[in-house]
């Protein structure tokens, strides 16, 4: 029973993260190739914190504000670089993220910190929280995706110079996406923190950001029930095949080559196309 419930949490988790980068990539456009940095920035505030013994539940709110404060000073120094430009700008935010954790004896530098304090709720408590706040956010994603501002998001995506020129303000909108998408990943970096009660700078680095990336392009960019079920198969694989963890830059990598070359939309289009074939050939 232990290990099921380890299993649907770590699922859980990668699943809120998943949909967090789905948020800034798939829903305005905004490719994030360092997303793993605000994971780590929840992570190190929540397990601080608690190690301070501030009780779990206050260290959340603050996880999400301090990778939501990063956010908004990496959106707002990003917001006049795009495409190519915008990915390789995140991805150094994520090497300066790692590198200054590493450098730094009050986060542990390259030890980490371990003996991250259990949450208080039990295993089973545990996992209803970190399957709640999934929950939540994949529904929070629906309903933005079908509101006004999902239209939006949806413009910018498509062509930001037009969106502009109908009188929106583009920046701001890409802002709020990446604040929303950056704070979410914090509360998953808390849970994250206090599910494995260990965190360093190797937790946090390029291979996490290319794995998160990869759990979005496979589900399908946009897709929040393709990306919940990507999310699900590539966290679990490393914990039933212990060799792939080896090889898992590699794995993603390939995955991204296979997904782009053959299927753009990913599995959700997959099950799209497979669906309208079947229901097309029915009497």
């Amino acid at each position: 029973m232990a290990y099921e419930i380890t299993l649907l949490t770590t699922i859980a988790i990668s699943v809120l993260f998943a949909l967090s980068l789905n948020f800034i990539s798939g829903f305005c456009g905004q490719i994030s190739l360092g997303h793993a940095a605000f994971l780590g920035t929840g992570a190190y505030t929540s397990a601080m914190m608690t190690k301070a013994s501030i009780p779990f539940l206050v260290t959340l709110p603050a996880a999400a504000l301090s990778a939501a404060a990063l956010g908004f000073i990496i959106g707002l120094t990003s917001l006049r670089v795009r495409h190519d430009f915008l990915a390789i700008t995140t991805m150094g935010a994520g090497f300066l993220f790692v590198g200054i954790i590493r450098q730094q004896d009050f986060f542990g530098g390259e030890i980490g910190i371990a003996g991250i304090p259990a949450t208080g709720l039990g295993r089973i408590g545990f996992m209803s929280l970190c399957m709640s706040l999934a929950a939540l956010f994949a529904l929070f994603s629906i309903a933005v995706r079908r509101s006004w501002m999902g239209f939006v998001f949806a413009s910018i995506a498509d062509n930001e110079d037009v969106t502009r020129i109908l009188g929106i303000n583009a920046s701001a909108y890409k802002l709020i996406a990446f604040v929303i998408g950056t704070a979410t990943a914090g509360v998953a970096g808390a849970l994250y923190a206090h599910h494995f009660r260990f965190i360093g700078p190797d937790s946090f680095g390029f291979v996490e950001s290319v794995s998160v990336l990869a759990m979005v392009i496979v589900g399908g960019i946009g897709s929040v029930t393709g990306i919940i079920f990507s999310a699900a198969i590539l966290s679990v694989m490393p914990l039933m095949f212990q060799f792939i963890d080896d090889y898992k830059l590699l794995l993603y990598s390939a995955l991204l080559f296979f997904m782009m070359r053959f299927s753009p939309d990913g599995l959700a289009g997959l099950f799209k196309r497979a669906f309208r074939k079947y229901a097309g050939e029915r009497p």
